[in-house]
């Protein structure tokens, strides 16, 4: 039987611990989707991290705990990240994690459009954190150059939202 540090590969009680590769897979796809650079969850003992620009998937389960997995779970590959492209200086990062709306509410016109002139303090975006709607106002007056985010896309602190210049 095929072993990799003491994760069992083929399902066996040997002592490693069972993979849920569809599960690490379609993890691996919501952090793709989503643009997120770490997801975990929880199930029982059983935790799943998969993670860009760290160790690509981190799990950890107590030892008298085993899932059921496929019979011939196949190692899990995870797509290379992509580079990330170079963002302007110009660029209005985001304060929260959240999630990003591009208008006040569902169906009406968006804040903002790529070439639109906007002014200091004018609003750009508004990101949900904890069931409040937090405005995202324009710091400087400028041109709309870019939308980094779409409309209820996750977002992260510190992350490029609208490039204005």
């Amino acid at each position: 039987m095929s072993e990799t540090k003491g994760v069992s590969r083929t399902g066996g009680t040997n002592g490693g611990m069972n993979i849920d590769s569809k599960l690490v897979r379609e993890l691996a796809e919501l952090l793709n989707e989503t643009g997120l650079t770490e997801i975990e969850v929880e199930d029982g003992e059983r935790k799943i991290k998969v993670a860009r620009h760290a160790a690509a998937v981190h799990m950890a389960a107590a030892p008298a705990v085993h899932a059921a997995a496929p019979a011939s779970s196949p190692a899990v590959p995870l797509a290379a990240a992509a580079p990330e492209p170079t963002v302007d200086v110009n660029a209005l990062r985001s304060p929260m994690v959240g999630t990003c709306y591009l208008s006040a509410e569902p169906g009406s016109p968006s804040f903002i459009a790529v070439g639109q002139q906007v002014k200091a303090g004018d609003t750009l975006l508004i990101i949900e954190a904890m069931k409040v709607m937090n405005p995202i106002t324009a710091t400087a007056a400028g041109t709309i150059k870019a939308i980094l985010v779409e409309n209820a896309q996750p977002v992260e602190f510190d992350q490029p939202l609208v490039v204005l210049s």
